[in-house]
């Protein structure tokens, strides 16, 4: 994300917060920089530099690092398939809570605090946590559902639910493959897409 694009989504904070929350002045101004809205703000921003660094890689190991950067950095420690997910011995992404909550709702997640924004509760979220266990089991089954001729994604209401789908399915294509670098650029402009619309999300 780019310093520019960094620095309107910080700013647009201030606008969501007073949307969502009816705040002015002071109000406002103190929800912008909570300490829970920077830290899903630099979380996005990580997002988006792992996806970048996916896009443009030069190799398909290369894209294999940054794409289990990217779904570790959602799923988080506690959440499904997190940790080294491309056998190189070293768990990129590593964090202590992802951007949403973990397989029995610990750690909470970064967003879930922002729930009251409608539009990371949308987009972002997807919905409510109230069974985080059920709600990851519905990304599951929608990875391993996917075919190349039948995308799955959509069925996700959370937007970074489907760059982790992405992200695996890029894990997942033989890196022997002759075609497997293309096709990890391919899958990573479908997960530029997600990250683009949870950034969005900020500044509703």
């Amino acid at each position: 994300m780019s310093a520019r694009r960094l620095a309107t989504v910080l700013l647009g904070l201030g606008v969501g917060a007073l949307v969502a929350c009816g705040s002015s002045g002071d109000d406002a101004a103190s929800v912008a920089t909570s300490p829970e809205s920077s830290a899903v703000t630099e979380r996005i921003a990580r997002l988006d530099e792992a996806v970048d660094r996916w896009r443009s890689a030069a190799s398909i190991a290369e894209a294999r690092v940054a794409a289990e950067t990217a779904a570790n950095l959602i799923v988080g420690p506690n959440g499904p398939g997190y940790a080294d997910r491309n056998g190189d011995a070293a768990v990129d992404g590593d964090t202590d809570a992802g951007l949403l909550p973990g397989l029995d709702g610990t750690p909470d997640g970064l967003a879930n605090p922002l729930a009251d924004n409608p539009c990371i509760e949308r987009d972002v979220l997807g919905g409510a946590w109230d069974d985080p266990s059920a709600r990851w089991a519905e990304m599951t089954a929608a990875i391993e559902a996917w075919r190349p001729d039948g995308n799955t994604m959509p069925t996700l209401a959370s937007h970074p639910m489907r760059v982790v789908g992405w992200a695996t399915f890029t894990l997942d294509t033989d890196p022997a493959a002759p075609d497997a670098l293309d096709l990890a650029h391919e899958y990573a402009g479908h997960a530029a897409l997600h990250v683009a619309i949870s950034a969005d999300a900020l500044t509703c």
